[in-house]
């Protein structure tokens, strides 16, 4: 029999241990090997979590390819059905309202059916609704399948940041949590691609087909349920504590840890007594101190990401280029793809940096570009509509301040309300309140769709972008005074951070009870 060499693998110039071979190896080897299972099963259960935070990210495709096809869909719904400019109006910002009867449920729905079978549900409803868009015949037709498709997107968009907060660590949270707000971005640069791709088909068929190919991504998510777990925080809540025992030995990769979160979850969920939905939205209606300070938190930041103007240089991207003096649909759809491929390719540089660098700056370099770059856009139409500039010249200022203000706003403002609505409210509020965050969301994205044409006759396009501007200038003061930063810490410290002095100070203390810091 020969020897095998089984030196050490910790230490420099360790000894040599030779062993004949078929004979087993203790002491150093046996740890070295339980340390290489415990590697590969945390790289397991890291590859597990990522799984299941795309899974359910897909419904966040939903309503990025809705936003994006729409931009094209109106220029040829326009001409089919003969609609009046009003008419396009409530037919592009009556989602956002809409979808508030989804985000107004979805907390409660969450809570009774689970997370997981509420992004089931929310994919079902959005279905439905663009079956009945694909096929409508009149403009009233249309607006009943934008009922149906906006109620799905808002059940979508308010639980999944929730759903994956509640199965990440601490340390990928954020990134994870930036997952929704990615698929959004790839669901506008599909949306735009489908303009483009589909243009070309007659007037009565082109917008058809560009919101049918919507539903695709609605049944594939369909069978990836049948693959991702149920939130264990959820399950505990539920009573059902083995349930979320094996959930955690997977999202975790360690039996020891998953003991420990389990027994800090229900730590957190056993340190109040269970409440209805009603007593719930009654807290958070008369909220103590500290927790109105996270909902002025949750949802001023939502508010700010939409009454900046996002949605309506996504929507209405083909009437902004326009106005700088590109006329041909071709090339108005062109230039939005290149618009959407900003948008998408720099939420990834937000999705690596989040939990490295933080949040706050983050938020700032995101807020403070999107204020120079609105501000510059305002100008340069300005300009162009008084022949001050040749057109060439301001054509392309345009274009690179509509893609600089989605690029930046997809580094910063475009994942954090998620992030931050899924990690600073206590579990017992948790949904409700992220529910509360997308009304404010969609009512600020709602009121900027549904009026932006008429802002447009009244200040023009110029005078739309300069408000705008104003608005993400404000915008940088909210976030310095009133978001704190929460990289790196548990759902259940976070909440202490809104505990110290009215000025802002940020106090990072370790767990502390429930109990204590909601009755602050």
């Amino acid at each position: 029999m020969g020897l095998v060499d089984s030196s050490e693998e910790f230490g420099i110039g360790a000894k040599q241990k030779y062993v004949r071979m078929g004979e087993e190896t203790t002491g150093e080897e046996e740890g070295n090997g339980e340390i290489e299972d415990f590697s590969a099963r945390v790289r397991e259960s890291r590859r597990y979590v990522l799984i299941c935070a795309v899974f359910a990210s897909l419904n966040s495709v939903l309503l990025g390819y809705d936003v994006g096809a729409m931009s094209g869909c109106i220029i040829f719904i326009q001409k089919d059905l003969h609609i009046s400019e009003i008419q396009q109006e409530i037919l592009v910002g009556c989602l956002s309202f809409v979808s508030l009867l989804g985000g107004l449920t979805a907390g409660r729905t969450s809570d009774v059916i689970g997370r997981k079978w509420t992004i089931a549900l929310a994919a079902s409803i959005f279905q439905f609704g663009s079956i009945i868009m694909t096929f409508a015949s009149s403009f009233s037709v249309l607006m009943l399948g934008r009922l149906f498709a906006g109620i799905g997107i808002g059940f979508g968009i308010m639980v999944a940041p929730v759903y994956i907060a509640e199965i990440s660590p601490a340390g990928a949270r954020g990134s994870l949590t930036s997952f929704p707000e990615i698929f959004i971005n790839v669901g506008i640069l599909l949306g735009y691609i489908s303009n483009y791709v589909f243009s070309g088909l007659p007037d009565n068929i082109n917008w058809r087909v560009m919101l049918a190919v919507g539903i695709l991504p609605s049944i594939f998510l369909g069978f990836a349920l049948v693959f991702i777990p149920e939130s264990p925080r959820w399950l505990v809540m539920k009573n059902r504590v083995k349930e979320a025992h094996s959930v955690l030995v997977k999202i975790t990769g360690s039996e020891k840890e998953a003991v420990e979160k389990l027994s800090e979850i229900q730590g957190t969920v056993g340190s109040v007594p269970d409440q209805s939905g009603q007593a719930v939205w009654l807290k958070l209606l008369k909220p103590s101190k500290v927790l109105k300070r996270m909902l002025v938190t949750g949802l001023g930041i939502h508010f700010f990401q939409q009454i900046t103007g996002i949605d309506a240089t996504v929507y209405y991207s083909p009437k902004i280029l326009s106005s700088a003096g590109i006329k041909s649909d071709n090339k108005l759809l062109a230039a939005t793809i290149a618009m959407g491929f900003a948008k998408t390719v720099f939420v990834i540089p937000a999705v690596f940096l989040i939990d490295r660098i933080g949040r706050k700056p983050l938020v700032y370099i995101s807020t403070i570009g999107m204020t120079f770059c609105l501000l510059t856009l305002s100008i340069s139409l300005f300009l162009l509509d008084r022949n001050l500039v040749p057109q060439n010249i301001g054509i392309g200022v345009a274009i690179a301040t509509v893609c600089g203000n989605v690029a930046f706003f997809s580094v910063g403002m475009g994942p954090m309300p998620g992030v931050l609505c899924s990690e600073i409210f206590p579990l017992r509020v948790r949904a409700q309140a992220a529910a509360l965050g997308i009304v404010f969301n969609r009512v600020s994205s709602g009121l900027v769709a549904m009026s932006f044409l008429s802002i447009c006759n009244v200040l023009s396009v110029s005078g739309a972008f300069f408000m705008f501007g104003v608005l993400s200038a404000i915008s940088v003061v909210f976030m310095f005074k009133f978001v704190p930063e929460t990289k790196g810490k548990s759902l259940e410290q976070i909440a202490e951070l809104f505990g110290g002095n009215n000025e802002g100070e940020e106090i990072e203390l370790g767990d502390v009870e429930y109990q204590r810091i909601i009755n602050k």
